[in-house]
């Protein structure tokens, strides 16, 4: 298997965390995640539009 490098720092990656290379680069990711820094640029959606899209439609 090639060696990789971590995609946060650039480090060899550690078998015991791939892809990166440590604990520490492992929960930076996870925070990143966490707070919505990967999200996908879009417009603004209002809350009431999607109000009931997880719900199935009823009327037939």
């Amino acid at each position: 298997m090639p060696a990789s490098d971590c995609p946060l720092c650039g480090k060899p990656a550690a078998p015991a965390h791939r892809p990166f290379c440590s604990q520490g680069c492992r929960d930076r990711d996870l925070l990143q995640w966490l707070g919505g820094g990967y999200a996908l640029p879009g417009p603004p959606v209002d809350p009431d539009d999607i109000n009931g899209l997880d719900r199935p439609d009823r009327s037939d």
